[in-house]
């Protein structure tokens, strides 16, 4: 058994949390990822390793999405949840991953229908926001 996997192929915490942070870095930039990174203590350490394996080293890594694809549904379910501090951080991340502003529009204009005027309002303004600090 390798330290890249366990039993049955599948990849050990050590090689999941290294495939998570460059995951973590080429979605978010290493500017996010490195603030989280510094803000990082003995109360949030665990958290912190648990969406590096978890969120970057096995959901966003899977082959089954494209990274536009997955940004898409994030962005989704973050005006769905009312996550208005993470969805201004994943429209960063959809530009990254090639989504352009009009992609993102017609995200938010689906939220409008399926997760309410409201929520949609909001996350617009978030958006603007984030897309007027790109320019």
């Amino acid at each position: 058994m390798s330290e890249e996997s366990a039993a049955g192929g599948r990849p050990t915490e050590t090689a999941r949390h290294a495939r998570g942070m460059e995951t973590r870095r080429e979605v978010l930039g290493d500017a996010h990822v490195d603030r989280a990174e510094a803000r990082k203590d003995a109360f949030t350490a665990d958290f912190q390793d648990l969406i590096t394996r978890y969120a970057w080293g096995e959901i966003w890594s899977r082959p089954g999405l494209d990274r536009r694809t997955r940004s898409c549904v994030t962005l989704t379910a973050m005006v769905a949840g009312g996550h208005l501090d993470e969805l201004a951080m994943h429209v960063r991340a959809a530009l990254r991953n090639g989504l352009t502003r009009d992609e993102i529009k017609e995200v938010l204009l689906q939220t409008a229908i399926y997760c309410g005027v409201p929520a949609a309002n909001s996350a617009f303004a978030v958006a603007q926001r984030v897309l007027a600090e790109q320019e």
